[in-house]
Parts: C-alpha cells; structure tokens; sequence
C-alpha cells in the first residue's frame, strides 16, 4: 500500500513540474481552476496528457498495460474509455477511487487520454507462478 502512495505522490509532482496547467478559456470557469480545452496541437497539450497517463500506471500499469486486478487500458477503444470515464464522472458507474479520477478531469482530456491508451499497443503480462503451499517457495 505504501507504494501506491509513493507512485501516487511522484505522478502527482510529475504533474505540478511539467508545468502541465493550462487556464480555463471559459468566462464562467471558477477562479484558479485548470483545464486543457480543444484537440491536443501543442507540444505542451500532449505532454500534459503523457503526464495524465502516467498517473494512471500505478493501477493500469505501464501505458496502460494492467498486470491483473484492473483493467487494461492499452488498445481500448476510444468511444469505450470515454463512456466509462464518464459514467464514472457522473457517478452512474460505481467505484472506490475511480470517480474521484474521473471528476478531475475535463470532457477534452477524457476524450484525449482516451486516443492515447487506444494508440498504445497491448502486451501479454506475465504473473509470477504461484507459491507451492507449504513449500516457502515458488
């Protein structure tokens, strides 16, 4: 568990360092609130969705290639993702720490981390064999 909280502590410093911040265009976005608006077409854009991305390796794994447990995002299709991704948005689609991801997020970069995960190929994951019980040992 301890981990977890390290992975997500350095994704969550990832993100502050990459300067990933982008200013709501919109008039009546709340004050200090961050939002990445359009297709991404920077440099910069497509950064701060590598950085999104990454946050979501410490469940998903390595772009998004799940070693069990969760699901696995690599190669997923886009329209499936972002149905998901809002569902858990809006709370229709159940979940411990999903939601609170999703909510954080803008429709654009839902839409964009969505054709990220697609463009990322699947590998097969291989598990460590299961102990022998009573042995100690693999």
């Amino acid at each position: 568990m301890r981990r977890v909280h390290i992975i997500l502590s350095a994704a969550s410093l990832a993100l502050l360092a990459s300067g990933a911040v982008w200013a709501d265009s919109d008039v009546g976005g709340s004050a200090g609130q961050v939002r990445t608006q359009g297709p991404v077409d920077s440099a910069s854009q497509r950064q701060h969705i590598r950085v999104l991305a990454a946050s979501c390796a410490a469940c998903h794994g390595t772009n998004g290639n799940s070693v069990g447990g969760t699901p696995v995002l690599a190669g997923l299709h886009p329209e499936h993702f972002s149905s998901q991704m809002q569902a858990f948005k809006s709370g229709q689609r159940a979940s411990t720490v999903m939601h609170r991801h999703a909510r954080g997020l803008t429709d654009s970069e839902i839409v964009q981390l969505a054709e990220y995960f697609y463009k990322q190929p699947r590998h097969a994951s291989a598990l460590p064999p299961a102990a022998k019980p009573g042995s100690g040992k693999p």
